[in-house]
């Protein structure tokens, strides 16, 4: 008899068969199951790209705790009956299940594998004024992208590269306008995509959480910063309980959601802290987590507001057990290293770029200095993929090669501190200089000027690695790869964080 794997299910299956068959939790149980035997052969037995065994199966972990996540989100109905179509068809039909069939047509063309997502901040307008904010939002900016530029950006990744996935952030992405148009009408334009939404959460009123249901392609990350003192400290009085407000108003209408939390020298402890966890997770229905560290750019950047050396190997183990005793699925973009292969920014294969209001597209979120511009990449009659061969970004992929992604497992280094800018600040610095990378803003601009933020980054960098190189060895180094298993016939790539990765 022959055996039914997870993708013949999905690719025979329409997505409305497939809501009416996760709703039941003897076939929802039954496709799980088959997911993570699968994901299990094809990270741990198959491992072609012949990672550390103990990375592959930290991503076995991570990866199956957000499947159980989703299922069990659909099981207590907090992906309602509006929106489970959306999510199965789009985000495991499209992202996780077919992703990389889609994008071998790029890679024949390229020789490589495309990015995955892009990040985009159509807006720099906020309705609050958090200390410290990268983007340094306001309430009174006029910078916004096109609405057409916008959407034809996301047209031109997912015909180009076969991605279906695709990150707003901002600003505040529900307060973005042009030519007479909304987020939701960027999201309404792209039905085949799935959308990660970063908010501050303080405008999902009932209203908007019905919108987005309606829409079913979007799941918002709604940004804390501990509890309630810690969170209106940064963003404002009264802020927690409208995102207390807000994730009800997601949980009644059926719109699954995460939390996007900020670690600083000051609240890193509490982020992890049981009573952060439970509220968030347990009590309030959040799906998924991430974690970033905060960075020193943007609005009044403060060096001494990092996580301390310390506090980021400590952040380390401290997520170690959250995801394996506590089933999280909870990623920290520094310590959760060895769980994306390293850094994801340069658009790197199954990682991302990012695109801001003016139109400025830099190599990552918290690398200020821009390669090009969209609205002057389409002016020239280029294609966003030509971004892609610019000197930083071809400089950076290079580093991250030669860091460990495309190395054999004996010759990874150490994924803890995979980060350029935070952890290689002198890598990412003679870049900028060497190319004439543009600053964004004028304190990105200063910070080039400043010799104490370089020195002090690059102390910073070095004190991480010396904390973290033990534990990378300890945890996760591995002298000779494992031999991949001997397979008979092709088989299709694996849902994993980096999934398009060769």
């Amino acid at each position: 008899m022959r055996r039914l794997s997870v993708d013949h299910v999905w690719r025979r299956t329409s997505a409305g068969i497939l809501a009416a068959l996760v709703r039941s939790s003897f076939t929802r149980g039954f496709l799980l199951g088959r997911a993570e035997k699968r994901l299990r052969r094809v990270l741990l037995e198959e491992n072609l790209d012949r990672r550390p065994r103990k990375v592959q199966e930290e991503r076995t972990v991570v990866i199956g705790n957000l499947l159980r996540s989703i299922g069990g989100a659909i099981g207590d109905g907090r992906v309602g009956r509006r929106v489970i179509r959306r999510v199965l068809a789009n985000f495991i039909g499209n992202v996780i299940a077919g992703e990389a069939e889609r994008m071998e047509p790029f890679r024949r063309r390229n020789g490589t594998y495309p990015p995955a997502f892009i990040t985009l901040s159509p807006t720099k307008l906020c309705n609050l004024r958090c200390t410290g904010c990268y983007a340094a939002s306001s309430a009174t900016t006029k910078d916004t992208l096109s609405f057409d530029i916008a959407s034809r950006l996301i047209r031109d990744k997912t015909e180009d590269w076969g991605s279906y996935f695709m990150v707003i952030s901002g600003g505040e992405p529900l307060l973005y306008r042009s030519e007479g148009k909304t987020t939701f009408d960027l999201f309404a334009a792209h039905p085949d995509n799935y959308f990660m939404m970063y908010t501050n959460g303080t405008l999902i009123d009932e209203e908007v959480a019905d919108r987005l249901a309606d829409l079913g392609n979007v799941t918002p990350a709604i940004s804390i910063e501990g509890l309630e003192p810690e969170t209106d400290a940064r963003r404002g009085p009264g802020v927690f309980r409208k995102i207390l407000r807000a994730m009800g108003n997601l949980r009644r209408a059926g719109v699954p959601f995460g939390v996007s939390l900020t670690a600083t020298r000051r609240n890193a402890e509490l982020l992890l802290s049981d009573a952060c966890m439970d509220l968030y997770f347990r009590r309030e229905g959040a799906i998924y987590g991430w974690i970033f560290q905060y960075m020193p750019i943007g609005r009044s950047y403060a060096v001494d507001l990092m996580a301390t050396p310390e506090q980021r190997i400590w952040m380390h183990e401290r997520m170690e057990e959250l995801i394996h005793e506590r089933g999280l699925f909870l990623v920290d973009f520094w310590g959760s290293g060895p769980t994306t292969s390293g850094c994801l920014s340069a658009g790197r294969a199954g990682g991302y770029f990012y695109v801001i209001w003016n139109g400025d597209i830099t190599p990552c979120v918290f690398i200020p200095y821009a390669v090009d511009n969209v609205m002057d990449v389409y002016a020239r009659g280029d294609h966003i993929s030509s971004v892609l061969s610019h000197p930083v970004m071809q400089s950076i992929r290079k580093w991250q090669l030669a860091y460990g992604y495309g190395k054999p497992a004996g010759q990874v280094h150490n994924w803890i501190v995979p980060c350029p800018i935070r952890d290689h600040y002198r890598f990412v610095r003679s870049l900028v200089e060497r190319h004439d990378a543009r600053p964004i803003d004028g304190e990105a601009a200063a910070a080039l000027e400043d010799p104490e933020y370089g020195r002090r980054l690059i102390e910073y960098g070095e004190t991480v690695k010396r904390l973290a190189d033990p534990v990378w060895e300890r945890a996760f180094k591995e002298e000779e790869p494992s031999p991949p298993l001997e397979r008979r016939r092709p088989a299709a790539p694996a849902p994993t964080p980096d999934r398009v990765a060769r």
